[in-house]
């Protein structure tokens, strides 16, 4: 046993993502014995497309560096050959459509970043007029236009691989080898049966091999093509991705996929450019265009620089950009289109089953060897006693049939349906993950998040509800609760005029969201909700979002981003041309940045130390209320604001405080409970004040009296030795940074040997969410950045739907293993009754046709009773299998062992004294019947083995067997079929009916293996 771990550990050993190519072809070179390559492999990487699109991507890579070398040189040979820009002429068909620019003629002046062509055609107005569409209210939003536009410049998606029928994975599971040799063995067993038989009786064996290869085939076929329709469900549900745009003036959403050349696109921190366009207007535009060229320095995208390339990346900044071509007609659509040919790694458990099949695949191929030796040598003996030239046609039918036993002891033997046993039960649970809000976008994330120690957690949003309120102020020094708007309303009466100007300011202009008319005609509040929540406080005061913006020019913006926990905006007053900054973000970061506040008068006044100390026992007031802080702040400049320059991070006036209260989910404490008593440690990693962490950790459940709550800035001031000593006792980290969680994440998984799930909804969360075993990124909250580098998306960004991941991943875990211990006992008592009987009486109890169906029950049907268990209450009880356990545990090898010898001494005692103890001796069918009693005796073995195989500890196997309606199916068709084979299809099975006291004396050798199983199950063995 050791061996074989150590062989899988050397050979068949991947990560659960970010393999390296020669991982995943070590393991391929490693697979010897392969019945069906292309069924085998079905589910892996295609390393050969994925070396396809690394190489696009360097292509990509190059243009962008020799497009400015070429425009250089064209506009200089231009130049000296005194040869103007020729006029553009639009073809008749887009003329004839109402546009006058064509969809290659846009896409090479933004791939190209093409300013002089761009000139050419009047800039951004005249692109803009070409494309019918205006760079302030959008498109006409009308069903006709919209369709012209995808007839004309195409659709905004890219060309995906066609999916396969039902012949076309028929046509795969025939390509199995021994298949194909059995069908051979079926056509010259119809020959040579025919010509000394005669039809239909020289028929009768090659044709019931050739009835059970179809069987298998088509059994097979249907269970890989239920697969490959959830998949492709799947990957729908994976590329929704929705967008904000303006048509006919209002603001909508829509999906990425009905984009159009000409829509308007609003695009923030951690949005993708969901095609190539022209930017219009915006503020400190940073674009990563790593997914695309590779390059990973950010570039600055402005008026002099418009150019936005489709698949990029929002990194910081934001703006409104015009849509010039979609879809194929980008670069980024030519690359996914071969990306999607790639496919997703493989997973751990397929790659390690794979293994496991190639061992036992060459332990059944030197059997199967063996066995026809032993078989032919017996034939050829008797042969050389009479005479070896004199061979009959039944002696050629003789040896075939022993040839067809060896390659069905093959087939039995090297068990094809391990790995895709986990696919089958990841597509499973993948299927009903989705319905419980959890959408997994890599098949590994489902099994590893079952062998999960830690998750660290994000605070707002997945342990809150995200629906969050201003209840509390401390405006110019003066403390309101807030409980309706009527509150709201007095805040404004307390203050001067002046004051009331400068918060609106501060509310509606230092902001990310945005207060739109949406396409039903109301007025909605866009952006984050803590964005939401101060934009409702300022409509509450009573004032005007859009009147308010009106009058002041916005000259720089500084976004939110978690590093910086702060954002800013320069202004320009257009009364007396004043410019002011307003500042916000976490209180005790902005509040050490002033200098002055102002008072109830509106006065601005030095900020002392007793001042000081009353903000600070306001902030950490609200605090303790489990409220979110922030401040507001602003100072005067004199002169003009230069816009490349960085807004000051001192010498600022506070304006005030506000306590936004963002309610725990329900369900969260009992969720976190359940976490601890599964063994799995949660950790929240916050943005948020130290003493409002701690409030919601409590209130969670999450910091308990002898957790640890640290802040980010000690924390990463910490020596390794001490930050080693501490991290098992951290609880809580507050006023995070990324990196922060980033290196939480890897020491837990590096030092500590954890298996981490990690929540992130920000871009600058990617970084943690790609280290983690499992990222997990919020579906709501989420930017498209985070996403991308995540392996399951939590739909309903609740913190209940990742414990319901955590127990659908031990159910995949768990039901593996219980089709694996299932499968290894049928391969082990096949294998030993028919060599041993081979080898001691000369012929194998078993036929052909027989071992088929085995096959067939431990393979395909077995997969689907026992790799589609549902999870139930009890595996969130037990402690998680972490890094280090082993996937064949030793409570796996005890129940194999201990089942298969019961089968081989039952088959073997049946088989030596089978003819006394059921009085078949004088039976002119003595022999074939004790062979059907044998065969029956041995697939109720396996019927009834299956049903203990549910529980592999347990005594009771029985509770929810009748919930799981797949195993019910299985169960109760393999029982009928069998009745079927036995009783009706003699001819072909090679069977003979039996009495109702042979078939009651066979389901008791069945049935026994249950209590025999239940007594094996009391031996005690370690864990592992």
């Amino acid at each position: 046993m050791k061996r074989m771990e150590s062989y899988l550990q050397e050979n068949f050993d991947v990560k659960s993502k970010n393999s390296s190519e020669d991982t995943l072809r070590k393991w391929r070179d490693a697979v010897g014995v392969v019945k069906n390559p292309k069924r085998r492999f079905r589910h892996t990487a295609n390393i050969v497309k994925r070396n396809e699109a690394a190489a696009m991507k360097r292509t990509i890579k190059e243009k962008t560096k020799l497009r400015v070398a070429m425009l250089v040189s064209r506009a200089a040979v231009n130049f000296m050959l005194g040869v103007g820009k020729q006029d553009y002429a639009p073809p008749s068909e887009v003329v004839n459509a109402g546009f006058q620019i064509c969809a290659d003629e846009l896409g090479s002046i933004v791939e190209a970043h093409d300013v002089k062509n761009l000139i050419t055609h009047g800039g951004i107005d005249g692109i803009a007029k070409k494309l019918s569409t205006s760079i302030t209210t959008g498109i006409i939003n009308t069903q006709d236009d919209i369709s012209q536009r995808q007839q004309v410049f195409g659709f905004n998606k890219f060309t995906e691989t066609p999916s396969r029928s039902f012949w076309v994975f028929v046509w795969e599971a025939l390509q199995d080898m021994t298949l194909m040799i059995l069908g051979l063995c079926a056509f010259v067993s119809l020959v040579v049966g025919i010509t000394t038989e005669g039809w239909p009786k020289g028929a009768h064996d090659g044709l019931g091999i050739v009835a059970s290869i179809l069987l298998v085939v088509f059994v097979t076929a249907t269970s890989d093509y239920r697969q490959s329709l959830q998949f492709k469900d799947l990957d729908k549900e994976k590329k929704k991705i929705s967008i904000q745009v303006t048509r006919n003036g209002l603001r909508q959403k829509i999906s990425i996929y009905d984009i159009v050349a000409g829509d308007l696109v609003h695009l923030g921190i951690g949005d993708q450019v969901p095609a190539d366009g022209l930017f219009i207007s915006g503020f400190s535009l940073q674009i990563n265009e790593s997914s695309l060229t590779g390059e990973p320095e950010p570039v600055m995208v402005n008026s002099e620089n418009r150019f936005l390339l489709s698949g990029t990346k929002v990194q910081d900044g934001s703006c409104k950009m015009m849509v010039t071509t979609v879809g194929m007609n980008t670069q980024w659509g030519k690359l996914m289109a071969t990306l999607s040919e790639g496919g997703d790694d493989e997973t751990p458990l397929q790659v390690k089953l794979n293994g496991v099949a190639t061992i036992i695949g060459k332990i059944g191929l030197f059997f199967a060897i063996v066995t026809f030796a032993v078989l032919a040598q017996g034939l050829f003996s008797r042969k050389f006693q009479t005479s070896y030239l004199s061979w009959s046609m039944e002696d050629v039918l003789e040896l075939l049939e022993y040839f067809a036993v060896a390659v069905t002891i093959v087939v039995v033997a090297v068990p094809e349906g391990l790995p895709l046993a986990v696919t089958l039960s990841l597509a499973f649970a993948m299927k009903k993950m989705m319905n419980d809000k959890a959408l997994v976008r890599h098949l590994a994330a489902c099994e590893t998040m079952g062998s999960a120690t830690n998750i660290c957690s994000d605070k707002t949003g997945t342990l809150t509800t995200n629906h969050m309120s201003v209840v509390k102020t401390c405006i110019f020094g003066d403390i309101k609760e807030i409980k309706d708007p009527k509150d709201a309303i007095e805040i404004c009466s307390k203050i001067p005029e002046f004051g009331v100007k400068l918060l609106m300011q501060s509310i509606f202009m230092n902001t990310g969201g945005d207060v739109v008319t949406n396409k039903d005609g109301k007025r909605e509040i866009l952006g984050t909700p803590t964005e939401t929540a101060i934009l409702e406080l300022g409509l509450s005061l009573g004032q005007d979002f859009t009147a308010e913006r009106d009058l002041i020019e916005i000259i720089k913006v500084e976004p939110f981003n978690s590093a910086k926990k702060r954002m800013g905006v320069v202004i320009k007053l257009t009364e007396g041309g004043t410019t002011r900054v307003h500042c916000k973000g976490a209180s005790e970061i902005i509040l050490a940045a002033c200098d002055k506040y102002l008072d109830s008068n509106g006065n601005t006044i030095p900020l002392d130390e007793s001042t000081n100390q009353f903000f600070t026992e306001t902030i950490n007031g609200f605090a303790n209320e489990a409220l979110r802080t922030l401040c507001l702040a602003y100072m005067e400049i004199d002169g003009n604001f230069p816009p490349n320059d960085n807004i000051p991070l001192t010498g600022f006036t506070c304006i005030g405080i506000v306590g936004i209260k963002d309610p725990v989910r329900p369900g969260v404490k009992e969720s976190v409970a359940i976490c601890r008593s599964a063994g799995i440690t949660v950790r929240m990693v916050t943005g948020d004040n130290i003493n409002t962490a701690k409030a919601i950790a409590r209130e969670c459940g999450i910091l308990t009296d002898d957790g640890i709550a640290i802040e980010g800035p000690k924390f990463r001031e910490l020596e390794l030795k001490d930050m080693f000593e501490i991290i098992p006792k951290i609880q809580v980290i507050a006023r995070s940074s990324p990196m922060d969680k980033h290196t939480m994440v890897k020491h837990l998984r590096t030092t500590f040997n954890e298996v981490v799930a990690v929540t992130g909804d920000g871009t600058n969360d990617a970084p943690a969410l790609h280290e983690a075993d499992i990222g997990l990124a919020m579906g709501i909250a989420g930017t498209e950045v985070a996403k991308e580098s995540a392996d399951v998306i939590i739909l309903d960004d609740n913190f209940s739907t990742i414990v319901t991941v955590a127990k659908w991943g031990r159910s995949v875990y768990v039901n593996i293993q219980k089709f694996v211990q299932f499968q290894l006992t049928v391969n082990i008592v096949a294998l030993i009754v028919n060599f041993s009987s081979a080898c001691l009486t000369g012929s194998a109890p078993l036929t052909a046709v027989q071992l088929l169906w085995v096959n067939m029950i431990m393979d395909t049907l077995g997969a689907l009773a026992l790799a589609t268990e549902p999870p139930n209450g009890e595996l969130m009880k037990r402690m998680p299998v972490g890094r280090t356990g082993k996937f064949i545990s030793n409570v796996m090898w005890r129940n194999i062992i201990g089942q298969s010898i019961y089968q081989f001494i039952v088959i073997w005692i049946l088989q030596a004294d089978g003819t006394r103890l059921f009085q078949l001796s004088g039976s002119d069918n003595a022999d074939r019947i004790l062979n059907t009693l044998i065969f029956n005796s041995f697939v109720f073995c396996q019927v009834f083995n299956e049903i203990s195989s549910r529980e592999m500890e347990k005594i009771n196997v029985f509770e929810g067997i009748l919930e799981n309606y797949v195993f019910v199916a299985v169960i109760s068709s393999t029982a009928i079929f069998q009745i079927i084979i036995v009783q009706f299809l003699g001819d072909f099975a090679n069977t003979y009916p039996l009495s109702l006291l042979q078939w009651f004396v066979c389901v008791i050798i069945g049935f026994l293996s249950m209590p025999i199983a239940a007594v094996i199950k009391l031996f005690p063995v370690g864990s592992n």
